[in-house]
């Protein structure tokens, strides 16, 4: 009931799950609520996401269940090495939508975690464990090659020097189903987690991931290789900022001897409040917006290529409909293409930062409704 005629949802079970009975949005539907409203998605066409509804997304209302169609392996065979996919660790990213790139699963997780969502009351309380625990809840339901996505998902939990011997023991169970068998084809998992480091070793190359200190992840040199090149922007911008966190997504497999080895991999930088960043103008203005205590959700490309116009945030709080935000990327001033989008998203703001300061934000609603909702739900 966040609009006048109201907005049809419907009751889903969620089996394996403690929540039992939730009520849910009937799919596509994000955009028909109230900008204000915790149901709220931009219309799907205004980011990556409209591209793979109903093709490498589909969610079934009848079971609650949600399909997704992967463009990468979640297995390997013994003395093959893996191709790079679209989204891997491959030099292209543009993918035609039927299936979802190692990015856009991230992208997708983070959405549905309501990670990309930013409002006032969230400031102070969104650590690693809370992004840990909504990560883990949005992959519940979801299936991808005929198998749970939330059994193949690994993402650290909480370090602890006290707790060091058990949560080994959980990781290791969590690990033993991709531990590699002879003569048979190994299943790979997915890893969600914050880079500490990806550095030479004494015999080849690792990453190390923050709440895993006792265990690196090993990586071949033709990946590190790709990696410094891939990913030079983002890994700029990582150096460069004390305070952005890079994420990793990433397949691995598990040797006999137990050692992690990464096959493809994804990185995206976010900020200390855990908001996905493209570049420091994504940067500039997310800071902008949560500074002046703003309510956003933060707009992701999932498959789009970097030559797709893209809404970089869309604010929640503004009088009327949402407003749309964009910022004119390099290589991609083309305003007749930033128009064709914007006529689509309903009220919009232009920034190009190659050429003006950054505009005066549009004002917010002088008495936001839901003012008081914003310390309840800490995503």
């Amino acid at each position: 009931m966040c609009v006048i005629d109201g907005v049809e949802m419907y009751v889903a079970r969620l089996a394996g799950t403690n929540e039992g009975f939730v009520v849910k949005r009937m799919p596509n539907t994000g955009s028909h609520h109230a900008p204000d409203c915790l149901h709220y998605e931009p219309p799907p066409e205004s980011s990556g996401l409209g591209q793979l509804l109903g093709s490498a997304i589909t969610e079934d209302p009848d079971t609650g269940e949600t399909t997704l169609k992967l463009d990468f392996s979640m297995s390997k065979i013994a003395g093959r090495s893996a191709m790079p996919t679209s989204g891997g660790n491959g030099d292209s990213v543009a993918s035609s939508g039927a299936k979802l790139s190692l990015r856009g699963l991230l992208h997708y997780l983070w959405d549905q975690a309501g990670l990309t969502r930013w409002q006032p009351g969230f400031a102070g309380k969104r650590t690693w464990g809370t992004v840990r625990k909504h990560l883990l809840l949005a992959a519940e339901n979801k299936v991808a090659r005929g198998d749970s996505l939330r059994s193949r998902l690994y993402i650290p939990e909480v370090f602890s020097v006290d707790q060091r011997a058990a949560i080994n023991a959980r990781r290791m169970a969590q690990w033993s189903p991709a531990i590699a068998e002879p003569g048979k084809p190994q299943r790979l998992m997915l890893l969600i987690a914050e880079v500490k480091e990806i550095v030479p070793t004494r015999y080849g190359f690792k990453a190390v991931v923050k709440h895993v200190p006792d265990q690196g992840l090993a990586l071949d040199e033709q990946l590190y290789r790709r990696l410094g090149r891939r990913f030079e922007s983002a890994l700029a911008l990582w150096g460069a900022a004390d305070d952005i966190h890079m994420m990793i997504i990433a397949t691995f497999s598990v040797g006999a001897a137990g050692v992690p080895t990464i096959v493809e991999l994804w990185l995206m930088p976010v900020t200390r409040h855990w908001l996905p960043l493209e570049d420091a103008f994504d940067k500039q203005l997310i800071e902008r917006l949560v500074a002046d205590g703003r309510s956003f959700v933060k707009g992701l490309r999932y498959n789009l290529g970097a030559e797709s116009v893209l809404a970089t945030a869309t604010l929640t709080d503004c009088e009327g409909s949402a407003h749309s935000l964009f910022v004119v990327r390099a290589g991609v001033d083309d305003s007749g293409r930033y128009r064709e989008v914007c006529d689509l998203s309903g009220p919009v703001w232009l920034w190009n930062p190659s050429s003006e300061a950054m505009p005066p934000l549009p004002p917010r609603h002088p008495r936001h409704p839901r003012a008081a909702e914003w310390a309840v739900d800490c995503r």
